[in-house]
């Protein structure tokens, strides 16, 4: 523990957002810094709890009460090693996590909970700044192949942990970087992608394998890949999205969020998309349907692209502000989250279905048809009613489909491998994140089911354990 007393005399305080009318013409990560002093105040308010919910919350188990006293202390090296033993790439996940750490902190009770998630990214930073983090590749080599297909933060996870452990580690990726979701899906205003390739390079240095525009299981059979190499990894994540299909979904104007976000990010990479291929918002009027992070990543990206306005509606209804007596703390608070991009300029709606697309004779969108729906609880099952006579046409040029995803892609990969698939179309595993091919393991998104970045990261991690025990017994 830091300062005894910090937490009752220093005040919670967050770094805040760049202001909005610089943020929005560029794609500059959006969130400020607080100075070191700063920093180290906020560390000092991590009080000693007793039992640290925090641990509890963090999916990777950070230890963070350790690393917090390390950070307040100025003990960069210390804070930063603790933070790292738990977490391959911390830089990351104190920029994009959600923090479900600091919602069980404490000190959360009081709506007052220390800056968990700023304090780490700093930590990171800092421990970067002052050439702590440098490449510290295995003293021995097992001779032992892995392949880890996708290079998401499950399967880099995995590959770090795999390799720290003298294997011999060989990444695929099907796109033409490595970092999967984390590249490609997430926008550069929420996280640099140089922030990535730091990392990356790290790992290069440290003997892992990247080998990029490779689709294992056209380019690379299952035959030569099981030939190849002694145990692979399935990390290619959930992608398949969660359609609409309702009349005029295929409309020139309705779209995957995914493929919108992917194609900006690649033109902010300096790639060039094609006049035909390119999806944009510029004077348009924009629908987000899915009020979820993807969603929220559309909304701050249609407004740097200049989209006329922004709607954003989801089926559920409006959360409350506040924790209700159903959803106590230290539990994660089902409660209304306004993300950086809603408070750029965007219009949210709730408890809203739509009912259909409507174009023109050319096969253009224009409209959009939805519908008010009040859910009720009926026995333990939620039931989703249409209100009558709620019926609303709105005006709009773009649709972007955020409805989450609904399990990995089978076509392709998957199916040439004959791995089997759970009820839910996940790849089935054992308690050993083994499938029910021999030699064949799966992580993350592609066994479980989408979910956040942080939990991809803690699923490497015990897919790495368990293939690292599998390699030492054969």
């Amino acid at each position: 523990m830091g300062d005894p007393k910090g937490f009752m005399t220093v005040p919670r305080k967050e770094a805040g957002y760049r202001p909005t009318k610089e943020r929005i013409y560029d794609y500059g990560e959006v969130e400020q810094t607080l100075n070191e002093k700063d920093r180290q105040l906020q560390a000092s308010r991590c009080m000693d709890c007793g039992i640290p919910f925090c641990h509890w919350g963090c999916p990777v188990g950070s230890k963070i009460p350790e690393w917090q006293d390390a950070l307040y202390r100025g003990r960069k090296d210390e804070a930063y090693y603790i933070l790292h033993s738990t977490n391959s790439f911390p830089e990351i996940t104190g920029r994009v996590c959600p923090a479900p750490c600091e919602k069980s902190c404490v000190l959360a009770i009081h709506e007052e909970s220390v800056t968990i998630r700023e304090n780490e990214c700093a930590t990171v930073e800092q421990a970067f700044e002052a050439g702590i983090v440098v490449p510290n590749p295995p003293k021995t080599r097992t001779g032992k192949k892995v392949a880890v297909i996708g290079s998401g933060p499950a399967g880099l996870s995995a590959a770090d942990l795999l390799n720290r452990a003298g294997h011999l580690v060989t990444v695929f990726e099907k796109n033409d970087a490595i970092g999967g979701l984390l590249r490609y899906g997430i926008p550069d205003f929420k996280l640099n992608k140089g922030i990535i390739d730091r990392r990356l390079n790290l790992f290069l240095d440290e003997g892992i394998e990247f080998k990029t525009n490779v689709n294992v299981g056209v380019d690379v059979t299952k035959k030569d890949l099981l030939a190849e190499y002694d145990a692979v990894l399935l990390a290619v994540g959930a992608e398949q999205p969660r359609n609409l299909p309702v009349e005029g979904r295929d409309l020139d104007g309705v779209h995957f969020a995914m493929d919108f976000l992917m194609q900006q990010n690649k033109v902010v990479a300096g790639q060039s998309i094609s006049e035909e291929e390119r999806i944009l918002a510029k004077d348009k009027k924009v629908l987000v349907i899915g009020g979820g992070d993807t969603g929220s990543d559309c909304v701050g990206t249609s407004i740097r692209q200049k989209a006329t306005s922004v709607t954003q509606i989801e089926i559920l209804p409006k959360p409350p502000e506040k924790r209700v007596d159903n959803n106590p703390w230290p539990y994660w608070p089902n409660t209304l989250r306004t993300s950086s991009s809603h408070k750029e300029g965007c219009e949210r709606r709730w408890s809203l279905s739509t009912k259909r697309f409507i174009g023109d004779e050319n096969g253009t969108l224009k409209q959009v048809e939805i519908v008010q729906v009040e859910w009720r609880n009926e026995e333990g099952r939620w039931i989703m009613n249409e209100v009558p006579g709620t019926n609303e046409i709105l005006d709009v040029d773009l649709v972007l489909l955020a409805m989450g995803f609904t399990q990995p892609v089978h076509v392709g990969l998957l199916n040439e491998l004959e791995v089997e698939y759970d009820q839910r179309g996940n790849v089935k595993v054992n308690e050993e994140k083994q499938t029910s091919v021999e030699k064949i393991f799966a992580a993350g998104d592609v066994e479980k089911g989408a979910s956040l970045v942080v939990h991809a990261i803690e699923a490497g991690k015990v897919a790495a354990k368990n293939v690292d025990e599998f390699l030492r017994k054969n």
